[in-house]
């Protein structure tokens, strides 16, 4: 979308500046001279909405990865999660395990 707008704005400078006629013939600057200046501050205007998508371009790129790298590091962190979820999960398991071993030991203990 900014490149759009960008490519339609020095449209808009291109076509004004080639659009305007002069209101006097100024018979003290030879239309040669004219010319060269016209073309000159064209070929400024396009190399300056050239760089600015560019920049736009870098900036997108920029926010790209910046999104790339918080994507990545939700999914390490999910991951990292899960992890320790299971982890835990298999702990717990196990000290149930033992708690009902030695539940099961007790008891025919007890029973004496």
């Amino acid at each position: 979308m900014k490149k759009a707008i960008v490519t339609l704005i020095a449209g808009l400078f291109a076509t004004a500046a080639f659009a305007q006629t002069p209101a006097a013939p100024a018979a003290s600057v030879p239309a040669k001279v004219e010319a060269a200046h016209t073309k000159a501050v064209v070929k400024a205007d396009a190399k300056e909405a050239q760089a600015v998508v560019k920049a736009d371009a870098k900036e997108a790129k920029a926010v790209v990865a910046a999104k790339t790298d918080v994507a990545s590091a939700k999914t390490e962190a999910a991951s990292t999660k899960a992890k320790a979820h299971h982890k835990a999960k298999h702990t717990k398991a196990k000290a149930d395990a033992k708690l009902a071993s030695a539940t099961a030991e007790a008891a025919p203990a007890a029973a004496k």
